[in-house]
């Protein structure tokens, strides 16, 4: 099912290669996206949703020093974020807070909070806590796990743990699980690691080589979604590891990122290098996860899942997120697919779904959306 260009656009001066949705900015849908520029000073773009819902504004533009190559929105406090940037030479991690704008569109400077500099390598990613105020947040390099106790009024971060993967593996990345905020899930070639914060040890792991991205959904306790580069798309119950309860071909090529909607079952949004964003549902049963306790039975297929494609990319897609504000549907574009639960379609109001982000010829971004309903 092709989605053709049915979005809204919105540009940037240079390429970028991730976008955060601003989950604390209750009243709005906001988005906030970092440039990847070499040579030129880089930039962060905070976006918002025109309340009729067919625009994205720019509500604040500011520099940043390096190129971004991962942002985080705080989930309690919609002015602050993360980076992880690049010098050229080396990589960085910090946390950023957003002047007070007063209606000026453009201003040069943002604050730094404080710097997460206990790393020797490669830094991939920041994760927050997933939700609500709290002060611990924590950063992955490719071989070491850290938590970080952040205090935003003395703009200081200490580090209250820090634990090596071990030689042989190498992390790219991590998803904090929301239903159990001691246990972190470490992306790495061969497996995803569980890790035990309470005690900085691994708790359990998945074997599966060439795991990009992971993502735990929000509504279903110990179901997380992996993106493969050969593989496609895993769906996992954590209680029985050995054998994904589902799974969806992915992409023509490698699968990238992968995330789940916040507030429907089994909806997923995935991004890959074939230049395309799917929207899967994929919603998983007592059926799924009892079906998993045997490692004899293959995983359940379901017929057709994939809902939407938007294909109007020129290069390989890195990132998405996921929105969870409401708006009238006769704001939006809507399209009916059969496996859609019919419950949808009786909703006065419906969810963004999705929103895809990607870089169109150095100089073009746009943010994707589309409903089901």
């Amino acid at each position: 099912m092709q989605g053709g260009s049915s979005g809204i656009g919105y540009g940037l001066k240079y390429q970028a290669r991730c976008i955060s949705d601003v989950k604390a900015d209750t009243d709005h849908t906001s988005f906030i996206t970092g440039t990847l520029s070499l040579k030129e000073e880089n930039e962060v773009h905070l976006i918002r949703l025109s309340s009729g819902g067919t625009e994205l504004i720019c509500e604040g533009l500011f520099s940043h020093p390096n190129e971004i190559w991962d942002l985080a929105s705080c989930p309690f406090d919609q002015r602050i974020f993360s980076t992880v940037f690049s010098t050229g030479e080396s990589y960085g991690a910090a946390i950023w807070q957003i002047p007070e704008l007063y209606g000026q569109l453009n201003s040069p400077q943002l604050e730094r909070i404080a710097s997460l500099d206990a790393h020797v390598g490669k830094i991939n990613c920041v994760l927050w806590w997933p939700s609500g105020r709290h002060d611990k947040l924590i950063s992955i390099d490719e071989e070491n796990l850290l938590l970080w106790s952040l205090d935003c009024s003395k703009k200081a971060a200490q580090v209250q743990s820090k634990e090596s993967s071990g030689m042989l593996h190498y992390l790219s990345g991590g998803a904090w699980d929301p239903h159990d905020v001691n246990s972190v899930a470490a992306t790495c070639e061969s497996s995803v690691q569980f890790w035990d914060l309470r005690t900085m040890k691994k708790a359990n792991a998945i074997e599966r080589a060439h795991i990009r991205n992971a993502n735990y959904d929000a509504k279903k306790k110990h179901i997380l979604v992996t993106a493969e580069d050969e593989s496609g798309i895993h769906v996992w119950d954590l209680r029985k590891p050995k054998i994904p309860v589902k799974e969806l071909p992915g992409h023509t090529h490698w699968t990238w990122a992968v995330t789940c909607n916040p507030e429907y079952d089994g909806l997923i949004l995935s991004a890959g290098t074939d230049s395309t964003v799917n929207l899967w549902l994929a919603p998983t049963s007592d059926t799924d996860e009892s079906t998993s306790e045997s490692i004899a039975e293959p995983p359940t297929k379901q017929a057709d899942p994939l809902l939407n494609s938007y294909s109007d990319y020129e290069d390989s897609v890195y990132g998405g997120c996921r929105i969870d504000k409401t708006f009238p549907l006769e704001k939006m574009r809507i399209t009916r697919h059969p496996n859609c639960p019919s419950k949808i379609s009786d909703l006065e109001s419906f969810q963004l779904e999705t929103a895809s982000f990607k870089v169109m010829n150095e100089a073009k971004a746009k943010i994707f959306r589309q409903l089901t309903a």
